[in-house]
């Protein structure tokens, strides 16, 4: 329902990226403030990845091995190309909330571009998910996954009392 939304109003996409972005440092800078914020951040960390299991790894409507296959290509995407920036918006929270959680931002840089290329090998290798890889999916899930880093970056800079702030 709201891919074709999306997909019928090709101008609402970029808003949808802005509202998963500011709803994902909102979230974290809320989880933050909270008395038990580590089990709060790992618990909603673990929700914002089931999506992104749902949506790359649950076989396809359509017969294995038709559509299949890997494409090698790197667009940039625009405004309107509402895949491309789907999977931007995809890898936003969980790399905005393990890196509130860890505090390891280039770890979860990593691990997220890590994922992103496992996913899109197991696309590949199994035909059972009637899925194709493509590099355009690897460079958008690891542009989201270095917004989120960085939003998560402010959202810690933002949340230090003012007299740690240099």
């Amino acid at each position: 329902m709201i891919t074709n939304a999306l997909l019928d109003h090709a101008a609402l996409v970029p808003a949808a990226l802005l509202l998963v972005c500011l709803g994902s440092a909102l979230l974290g800078h809320a989880l933050l403030r909270t008395r038990r914020a580590r089990t709060l951040l790992a618990a909603v960390l673990t929700l914002s990845v089931l999506p992104v299991v749902a949506l790359t790894l649950v076989p396809a409507a359509r017969p294995a091995g038709e559509g299949v296959g890997c494409t090698v290509q790197f667009a940039l995407p625009t405004l309107g190309s509402v895949e491309l920036l789907a999977n931007v918006a995809l890898f936003v929270p969980p790399a905005v909330l393990g890196t509130l959680l860890t505090r390891r931002p280039l770890t979860v840089l990593l691990v997220a571009a890590g994922a992103s290329v496992a996913i899109e090998a197991l696309q590949a290798l199994v035909p059972a998910l009637a899925r194709a890889c493509d590099t355009n999916d690897w460079a958008m899930n690891s542009a989201g996954a270095t917004i989120g880093v960085l939003l998560a970056a402010v959202v810690l800079a933002l949340s230090r009392p003012l007299s740690t702030r240099a």
